[in-house]
């Protein structure tokens, strides 16, 4: 099957972290995962948009209860879709 997108992360969203796991399709088409952990303080979530944008990921999609995703959001938003 074909890759729609090379190089996409997921986001579990919480109160004071946001787990990351980014998915790289490599020219071989094997699949690289890196994962990390941020913390929600703005410092943090630009940290991570940084991460994102260095790795050349073009694509997020979170997973969130409540009102946790609206700070990812906000930070992640114009940056990547």
């Amino acid at each position: 099957m074909q890759a729609l997108v090379e190089r996409g992360c997921g986001l579990d969203v919480h109160q004071a972290t946001v787990v990351a796991c980014l998915l790289i399709v490599r020219k071989d088409g094997k699949v690289q995962k890196q994962m990390r952990t941020f913390g929600t303080t703005t410092q943090e979530l630009l940290s991570l948009r940084e991460w994102l944008l260095s790795e050349g990921c073009t694509h997020v999609a979170m997973e969130s209860t409540g009102v946790y995703w609206k700070p990812v959001y906000t930070i992640l938003e114009g940056a990547l879709e």
